[in-house]
């Protein structure tokens, strides 16, 4: 046998595989969460109470997701039929402190969170005494505290109970391959209960890829993503300056280093819905000086979520398909339809980057700018493809 060569090894990430991934809006009660979900989705679901627990069952909506590279290519191809991607987010009924457990609507609103694959976590920093405050006054940083403590309490309580059946299976000894998987699998659980009461939250850590196949199917709370969305009253955000902000940040770079945290104000955003055209909101927001925060929230997610975008372009219709960063032409493939990651031949690939500096495709494929790929294929952001695959067999 040869030397091996050196072998990198693929990271994965945390959380479930799949293209089709949700976010969830997460916070104390009264914090905006609701409006803030009506704001995002231009969808109204009647006036958000003004009393905790008036969301019950998570309410669902898909959001279109901005970006020039797709709105180039509509122009560009003036296709008959128009597809942008969509992020689909969860408005969740607010957390209290207790709700690990069972307080309030506690195990309901963390089975909700456990079924969404990322996190925006609405912290409120506006002082409204229409408003009442579940905990009585406006201290973002102990109800970033309530929360993060709330999800990780929850967490310790479900790996203990995972550790427990790993050990009743390792009791029973043995050497077989079997054996040695489990009792790996139990080293892994008993190394995310420590870290998890040490205080910490399980998506910060590097994890071996072996460890994340163990971690994954747990589902954990703590490992998913979390963009951060402090909710400022419109003054605030209009001159950029809160007496909370300094302090947030702080905290953030404290206990989760590296996750974004988004200013807005969920009042202004709700107030731009309300005009007609979004004409008319883009001109209220020149007028101010200012622009909406949501286009960039939305992006921040997606990038949180390690997610990307490849496009189909032709006159008929332009697309723009989502998938995890790091997905190989097949799976890729097998986004537009599950038979062609099956029957999968090869992958006709340009950069959409490529498209808008030579204008158009005659001009990419005379410059032989125009790939032809295969199964390793690693699909990069921005690639416009044509999927080349066989029959399906009946």
């Amino acid at each position: 046998m040869g030397p091996k060569k050196d072998q990198v090894v693929e990271k994965i990430p945390l959380g479930r595989p799949g293209n089709n991934l949700k976010s969830g809006i997460v916070g104390l009660a009264n914090v905006g969460k609701s409006t803030l979900f009506q704001a995002i989705t231009k969808c109204s679901l009647g006036n958000p109470a003004n009393f905790p627990y008036a969301t019950i069952d998570p309410e669902e909506a898909r959001v279109i997701v901005p970006d020039a590279r797709y709105d180039w290519l509509c122009e560009h191809y003036k296709p008959k039929s128009r597809v942008p991607a969509n992020l689909t987010v969860y408005d969740i009924a607010g957390l209290t402190r207790g709700a690990s457990t069972g307080a309030g609507l506690g195990n309901a609103f963390l089975s909700h969170i456990r079924a969404v694959d990322a996190i925006f976590q609405v912290v409120r920093c506006f002082d409204d005494a229409e408003i009442i405050h579940v905990e009585g006054d406006v201290n973002p940083v102990r109800d970033l505290n309530i929360i993060s403590e709330e999800l990780r309490l929850k967490d310790i309580e479900f790996v203990e109970k995972a550790l427990e059946n790993l050990a009743k299976q390792t009791r029973r000894g043995g050497q077989s391959l079997e054996m040695k998987k489990l009792k790996e699998e139990e080293a892994t659980v008993a190394k995310v209960l420590q870290h998890l009461k040490d205080g910490k939250d399980v998506r910060k850590n590097d994890w071996t890829p072996k460890e994340v196949e163990v971690i994954n199917p747990l589902f954990l709370l703590t490992a998913k993503p979390v963009v951060y969305l402090v909710n400022l009253s419109e003054k605030d955000y209009l001159r950029q300056k809160n007496k909370h902000l300094p302090k947030i940040a702080e905290w953030v770079k404290e206990h989760a280093s590296g996750d974004p945290i988004i200013p807005l104000s969920i009042c202004f955003e709700e107030r731009l819905t309300r005009f007609e055209t979004e004409a008319e909101a883009e001109e209220e927001c020149k007028k101010l000086g200012t622009k909406s925060a949501l286009p960039k929230i939305i992006v921040t997610m997606r990038n949180a979520l390690q997610l990307g975008s490849f496009f189909t372009c032709g006159s008929d219709e332009v697309r723009q398909w989502t998938i995890r960063k790091g997905t190989k032409a097949p799976q890729a493939a097998g986004v537009i339809h599950t038979d062609f990651e099956k029957t999968f031949i090869q992958a006709i690939v340009f950069n959409f980057e490529t498209l808008k500096e030579y204008g158009d495709e005659a001009a990419v494929k005379a410059a032989g700018k125009i790939m032809t790929k295969g199964k390793e294929y690693v699909v990069e952001d921005g690639d416009i493809l044509l999927i080349k695959a066989g029959a399906a067999k009946g």
